[in-house]
């Protein structure tokens, strides 16, 4: 599985997952098959993002997709967001 990790500082959480809501078809169009978000317990405008998705190919489409700078922009995120992209080596749940 591949993920897209994230990790960004916004304005106001509130409004920042109203819009990364709404923005849930455009991962989905890309095969995203989930997400949790985190936040920083000292700082909880500083948000970690991690979207799965069922392929590589599809993660990275993702990255590149034209609506995300306008979405960042309409949610609030200040600054340059960190991005990873992975391809998942294991996993346990306990």
């Amino acid at each position: 599985m591949a993920k897209v990790i994230v990790q960004h500082q916004v304005a106001d959480y509130d409004t920042w997952i109203t819009v990364f809501n709404e923005h849930q078809a455009t991962r989905q169009s890309h095969g995203a098959t989930g997400h949790s978000v985190s936040r920083a317990a000292s700082d909880p405008n500083m948000v970690v993002i991690v979207n799965d998705f069922a392929t590589l190919d599809g993660a990275l489409a993702f990255t590149q997709d034209s609506s995300l700078p306008e979405a960042m922009a309409k949610g609030g995120v200040t600054g340059h967001p960190q991005v990873w992209v992975t391809n998942e080596a294991d996993s346990a749940s306990y």
